[in-house]
């Protein structure tokens, strides 16, 4: 320290002098303690009570604590020892820059009654740090006419230990025309100095080339070089004046890169090259330097890296300017930096229940998270919100801290998810703001019963099915998740006890799938229905019903029967057909049914063989069996016809019958057995004798007959019954009515008078004749009296 000149301590420690000499506190000597840069934290430093005096009992009793001059807890007080241990690790360089020593100054306060004790704690050096030369390569500019021993200031090299473990040294490769001289600039920190030995010659030589080295006092040492080039110049006696010696700026954060921070300007009296200047930095630190630049003609100091406020709210820029004549001049520039609103809100999520159940009451918490921001004033404060229309509120708690409740109860069937974007704004110009985006998942409870698809299903199954055939589904959904939502499925007990449903049918409990398990038979069974019920798998289970109707399709499973003629073993029916019938003449009519339904039951006549083919036909539609053309003499007499009945189904099945008719001249012939009664007549030929004879008489007896029977129909219809005429019954007899239209039904333009033969010992169908209902009087008494022939076996 050069005399005169009073250190800031040394004012500080005067000034707290006459504190104590005024006031009415206790005040001793300062006390004094060190400790090494980078020593780990909790190192013991000293124990106060050996300095105060005091007892252990003292220290919380009275409040002892300890107060740094700038607040910051460098070390901490132990109140069960005394010990003042070390609460963080020390970086000399960062606390003091280049200062020595390095003290930090704090208090031992007692607060009842009120005492303190003053306090220096001294931060020592390490060697850690190696000198370095700002510029690597240092340019002089010398004038030839320099007289010997003028002196030549270079820059130093920084080094940020300090002490014996700064720099110490500095060295100059040897040459004739120089060498080195070390100067301290503040009595702790030295420079060096180039002394001029002889005069330049810029003829002889024009540039010198040397190297200076910088060496520390560590151990081992460290060093670091430059290299110094010199140019002989012309003389020059005039060095460059600044207009301000300090100029003072202040510069937003935002501002741009390559944005004008300041213009200096420095002024020559010489002309020519020795009154042209440049401007440089100076003695500058690496922030100064990697922030900042300067034009070296125009003087203007431009943004080379963004400023933030939070980092660094200052800088201090050594400036010089130097002539043609390497003769300079020297400035400073003051750069306060203004905060401006650079930094958006953060927001901190803290905890987070994600699902939420959609049973959860109200006021739940679903989250808690803090929010902050690093700039001050309005620009710091902060507002918090969500979106509107949400089943959600904030709520502020401590501070900035805040919770996201649940507003009222949630539905996972009307929305699964929801998302939650969390806004925070700040109060600056322009505002600020931050989103944070939660997606919010709802999980399930069992809240709904599984639903059918319909409330009732119709199936189709035709019947003789096979086993296990798969005849239909139900299908219920659940509009729940996971296992509430999975769904089984069962047969419920019928309303009918005595519908055996368990031998009928089975359901698949996972897919619905309705199986019958028995071949159904339409004319047993032809509809019946049954339950079945969904049931879910969720905790407690949910249920619901539907009703399942199963109709049995016909199959064509049944061949038509014939009812008439009978095919049952018994002596043949034979028609007779006299020779002079006219075409159409009905013959007979083949009368079948079928025990399927619809058009498996729809029947059709077809004449497949005949003892003469084209005598006669059969109509299709209805079975009736008539004559195609008149019969002739040379058609022989006994004719068998074999019809075949088919129904319409797919495929269709089919019956036969056989019919036998006889060709007689007249009514009054003699029946004429079939060929099958041949052989039995030819062995009865004693009886042929009594034939003819009770055929003559029967001849004799028909035509009285017929006279008597005229006579008595005049007189009156009743008695016309008793002579053993047939009669058409009056009940429904299903084998008289044949479909003639193709709908299964027979016609009701048609009925027929069934007759038996008598005097042959059995009963059979002799043959059938239309009968007209309705009849004029005279035109019923002719077909009675045709009736009544035919029941002697004529037509």
């Amino acid at each position: 320290m050069e005399p005169g000149e009073v250190s800031r301590q040394q004012i500080r420690q005067v000034l707290l002098f006459f504190v104590c000499l005024g006031g009415s506190l206790v005040c001793s000597e300062t006390w004094r303690y060190s400790v090494a840069e980078e020593t780990e934290i909790g190192s013991f430093i000293a124990n106060v009570l050996k300095d105060t005096g005091l007892g252990v009992e003292d220290l919380a009793a009275r409040g002892a604590r300890v107060i740094f001059d700038d607040y910051k807890p460098y070390l901490w007080l132990d109140q069960q020892t005394g010990n003042l241990l070390l609460n963080e690790q020390l970086d000399r360089e960062a606390l003091c820059d280049l200062t020595e020593p390095c003290v930090l100054n704090f208090q031992v306060l007692f607060e009842n009654p009120l005492q303190f004790f003053q306090a220096e704690l001294w931060v020592k050096d390490i060697n850690d740090h190696t000198p370095t030369f700002l510029d690597k390569h240092i340019l002089l500019k010398i004038s030839e006419g320099t007289a010997p021993g003028t002196s030549f200031q270079m820059d130093s090299a920084q080094d940020l230990d300090v002490g014996k473990n700064g720099v110490q040294n500095y060295t100059l490769s040897p040459n004739p025309h120089f060498h080195l001289k070390l100067q301290d600039s503040d009595g702790a920190r030295k420079y060096p100095e180039l002394l001029l030995d002889q005069s330049l010659d810029r003829e002889k030589e024009s540039e010198l080339r040397l190297k200076l080295t910088a060496l520390d006092g560590g151990s081992p040492p460290r060093s670091g070089t430059a290299l110094v080039r010199v140019l002989v110049l012309d003389i020059n006696d005039n060095a460059p004046e600044f207009e301000r010696p300090i100029y003072e700026v202040q510069v937003p954060e935002n501002s741009p890169l390559e944005s004008l921070v300041i213009k200096v300007s420095a002024t020559d009296l010489d002309a020519g090259i020795n009154g042209e200047i440049s401007y440089s930095f100076s003695h500058i630190s690496k922030d100064v330097r990697k922030t900042f630049e300067i034009h070296p003609i125009s003087g203007e100091v431009h943004l080379k890296a963004l400023l933030d406020f939070e980092l660094i709210q200052s800088y201090t820029i050594n400036i010089q300017a130097i002539d043609g004549g390497s003769l300079l001049g020297k400035s400073t520039i003051l750069v306060q930096v203004v905060d401006v609103n650079d930094n958006p809100p953060e927001i901190l999520m803290t905890s987070l229940t994600n699902p939420i159940p959609e049973n959860s009451s109200p006021e739940m918490v679903v989250a808690v998270f803090s929010i902050r921001d690093q700039d001050s004033g309005d620009n710091g404060r902060m507002v918090c919100s969500i979106q509107d229309n949400l089943p959600f509120l904030l709520k502020p708690t401590f501070k900035n801290f805040y919770t996201l409740v649940t507003e009222r109860p949630l539905d996972r069937e009307t929305k699964t998810k929801y998302n939650i974007t969390i806004t925070v704004t700040d109060m600056g110009s322009p505002r600020l703001k931050t989103e944070h985006n939660l997606t919010l998942l709802v999980s399930d409870v069992n809240d709904n019963a599984p639903a059918f698809t319909q409330t009732s299903y119709t199936l189709r199954v035709r019947e003789n099915n096979s086993p296990a055939l798969h005849i239909g589904s139900v299908s219920a959904t659940d509009a729940d998740a996971g296992a509430n939502a999975q769904v089984t499925y069962s047969l419920l007990p019928p309303h009918d006890p005595h519908l055996p449903l368990a031998s009928l049918v089975s359901i698949n409990a996972d897919n619905g799938h309705l199986f019958a398990l028995r071949s159904l038979d339409y004319e047993a069974l032809q509809a019946f229905e049954f339950g079945v019920g969904a049931t879910d798998r969720g905790s407690p289970a949910r249920s619901s019903q539907a009703l399942v109707r199963v109709l049995v399709l016909d199959d064509n499973d049944n061949s038509p029967f014939v009812l008439y003629p009978l095919q049952n073993g018994s002596a043949p029916c034979t028609e007779l057909v006299p020779r002079a019938a006219e075409a159409g003449y009905l013959v007979s009519k083949v009368v079948a049914v079928d025990g399927d339904s619809g058009q498996n039951a729809w029947l059709s006549y077809q004449l497949l063989k005949a003892t003469e083919p084209g005598l006669f036909g059969v109509w299709a539609h209805n079975g009736e069996v008539r004559t195609a053309r008149p019969p002739s003499e040379r058609d022989a007499p006994k004719h068998r016809l074999l019809v075949l009945v088919k129904d319409n189904g797919e495929p269709p099945r089919s019956a036969s019958v056989t019919l036998h008719v006889l060709l007689v001249d007249g009514f009054s012939q003699p029946y004429l057995p079939l060929p099958e009664a041949a052989a039995e007549q030819a062995q009865a030929d004693p009886l042929t004798v009594y034939l003819v004879i009770a055929l003559a008489a029967v001849s004799s007896l028909f035509l009285f007959s017929v006279l008597a029977f005229i006579a008595v129909r005049l007189c009156g219809r009743s008695r016309a019954a008793s002579l053993g005429r047939c009669s058409v019954p009056e009940g429904h007899f299903p084998g008289h009515r044949v479909d003639v239209g193709g709908t299964g039904t027979p016609s009701q333009s048609y009925q027929y008078e069934v007759c038996l033969r008598g005097g042959s010992g059995t009963s059979e169908f002799k043959f059938l004749k239309p009968v007209i209902p309705n009849l004029s009087p005279q035109d019923s008494e002719m077909e009675e009296s045709h009736s009544f022939l035919s029941g002697f076996g004529f037509n």
